[in-house]
Formats: C-alpha cells, sequence, structure tokens
C-alpha cells in the first residue's frame, strides 16, 4: 500500500465530567471530507485499537484512519472512556454506571465533534464499528441522532447473543488441551446460573485465564453494562437499519464466525437491500491479513494482533474502501 501523507490533530471534548480524546485524521487538501468515525472493541482498547491485554501498539484503528486518508476519508478515532489515559478518573466517576447506554453518549458526543469541524461534510459521516463497537454503531444508527450516519460498516459484529459467542471463544481454547470437554462443561454450567441470575461461581480449578473472562461480568465496577452485553446480538438490531449498511466477517476470524454469526444476521438482513456481506479470506478478528494456522495463532500471545509488521487484510480493506466511495460519492 502506498504510504500516505496526513494530517492529524488531537481533539478533546468533556462527558459526564470526563475529559475524552480522539485523532482526528484529514486527508492533504481542501474538505470538507467525507469522515468514518471509528469505534473499537471491547475492554481497555483504544483509539488505535491497542490493549493493554496485547501485546504489540500496531494497531487497526490506526491503520484504517490512515487507509481512508489515502483514499480522501477523514476520520476521527476516540478512547472510550473503559480506556486512554483518562480511564482511572473514569472507573471512579462511573464505578456501577457502565452500560450499553454510557458506551453511546460517548459515540454520539464523538460524532457531534468531528460534525463540527470545518473540515467534515456533516452530511457524509460513516459509523464503522469492531466487534462490540459494531453494536454501539447499531444504536446509534437505530435512533434518532441529530447528525445521522450516511451509511455503517460493521467488522466482525456477533449474529448470536454475546453470551453464546464468549462460550463458543472458551471452547476452541478448551480445544487445545487434554481435559477441554470437561473444562468447558464447568464454563457452561457458570454461564447458565449467570443467564439465570445467579452468580457464577466458577469451579476453582477453572484457569485463572478463563476465571477472569468469567468474573470481569460480574464485577460490580462493569455493571449494568456486563449483563445487558451478555445478551446483545447484532440480529436483532439489524432489520431495523434503513441506511447502507456493509457486514465483513473475515474467515481467519477466531472470535465471530463468518458462518455461525454470519448465517444469523443473513436472516435477519433477508429482503434489505440496503444491507451487504463480505467474508474476506485471510482476514482475522482485527481484519489484519492472517496467513498462520489456527493452532499458531492460538500459540501466540495475544494472536498476534497488533505485532509490528502486521497489516491489513487487502480483500478487507479493498472491500470497505469499494463500499465507501459509492456510499460517499
Amino acid at each position: 500500500m502506498v504510504s500516505c501523507v496526513t494530517h492529524s490533530v488531537e481533539v478533546t471534548w468533556s462527558l459526564d465530567d470526563i475529559i475524552m480524546r480522539g485523532t482526528l485524521t484529514l486527508p492533504v487538501g481542501k474538505g470538507p471530507f467525507p469522515a468514518v468515525v471509528l469505534v473499537a472493541g471491547s475492554g481497555p482498547t483504544d483509539r488505535d485499537w491497542c490493549s493493554p491485554l496485547l501485546p504489540g501498539a500496531n494497531g487497526s484503528g490506526r491503520l484504517f484512519a490512515e487507509a481512508f486518508a489515502n483514499a480522501d476519508i477523514a476520520s476521527l478515532r476516540y478512547d472510550k472512556r473503559a480506556s486512554g489515559p483518562e480511564v482511572a478518573e473514569s472507573a471512579r466517576i462511573l464505578f456501577g454506571k457502565w452500560s450499553m447506554r454510557s458506551h453511546l453518549d460517548e459515540l454520539v458526543a464523538a460524532v457531534a465533534v468531528l460534525a463540527s469541524h470545518d473540515g467534515i461534510d456533516a452530511m457524509l459521516i460513516v459509523g464503522l464499528g469492531n466487534s462490540e463497537g459494531t453494536l454501539h454503531v447499531l444504536h446509534y444508527a437505530t435512533n434518532q441522532q441529530d447528525v445521522p450516519f450516511a451509511g455503517i460498516v460493521l467488522c466482525a459484529p456477533p449474529g448470536r447473543p454475546v453470551g453464546e459467542v464468549l462460550l463458543s471463544q472458551l471452547a476452541l481454547q478448551a480445544a487445545q488441551v487434554p481435559d477441554g470437554a470437561e473444562l468447558m462443561s464447568e464454563v457452561k454450567a457458570a454461564a447458565a446460573r449467570y443467564e439465570a441470575g445467579e452468580p457464577m461461581n466458577p469451579n476453582p480449578r477453572l484457569p485463572d485465564s478463563v476465571k477472569m473472562v468469567l468474573a470481569s461480568f460480574e464485577s460490580p465496577g462493569n455493571l449494568p453494562l456486563a449483563r445487558e452485553l451478555w445478551s446483545e446480538d447484532a440480529a436483532d438490531l439489524l432489520p431495523e437499519v434503513e441506511i447502507p449498511t456493509l457486514i465483513l466477517i473475515g474467515r481467519k476470524d477466531l472470535q465471530v464466525d463468518a458462518t455461525l454469526d454470519g448465517t444469523p444476521l443473513e436472516s435477519a438482513a433477508a429482503g434489505k437491500d440496503n444491507i451487504t456481506f463480505a467474508y474476506p479470506t485471510n482476514a482475522n478478528h482485527v481484519f489484519k491479513e492472517e496467513m498462520r494456522s489456527t493452532a499458531e495463532v492460538m500459540t501466540t500471545p495475544g494472536n498476534g494482533y497488533n505485532e509490528d509488521g502486521t497489516h491489513l487484510d487487502p480483500e478487507a480493506l479493498a472491500t470497505i474502501l469499494g463500499w465507501l466511495r459509492g456510499v460517499l460519492a
């Protein structure tokens, strides 16, 4: 890919007495430009789509912003209040108040900041979310907004309830160890208790990494978001979307599955000509090109998502850019 020359500036705004921070990336030249607002995935994933839980700093969010600028499309990517330099203050203020609504409020505020910039065409703003971020983009698109999206791009949306997707991810990990079947039996029992409104009480013999994942859904500081998220499902929202929509699930995605999630999403979109699907052959969950085997990826810390030298999947990027040109023309 040809390197682009861009102009990036730090932007800040206040939401619920918390400073939010983002990066506005503009193409070189005279605007106003069409724009994309990038919404990161779950947990402490930051504006660049990097996380302290994963090694590496080569995040797809930044790479997408640079690729868009190279195509004369501006972008804003921002740190959710669960990430970035203000996370400690955010946790103090929002303890026990995190919710799907609070994440939607972040996106609404970010779009307002983007739309108010002189170099942006406020009528041509697209929302692009990854993983959990797709749900926040969908909530924005299916509710009345002061600045409506011209279209949305959903990268790796869950076509099943998030809790079910999580169990599938843990099952894939369990398959790599000798006692995986027994492990998953215990995990499913804990999940069933959670769905019934009871404490998970996971078996102490479960691996610490699994217990940590389960515990995150019961942490008082993460509520009510965790319980809301457990049952969230993009397929439930898709019938309400009336604007142009591109849905991508990579064939190398180990978290969202092209068949298990793609099939219910396609069923939900049946008869809707505004929704397009794509399944790039070698794209992983963060839309990097993945040429390794599943076993090799599973044994790499952080799946190698943000390692130096990783790059956006060419097929996925070409699909997104082609679709954006059609919507933003």
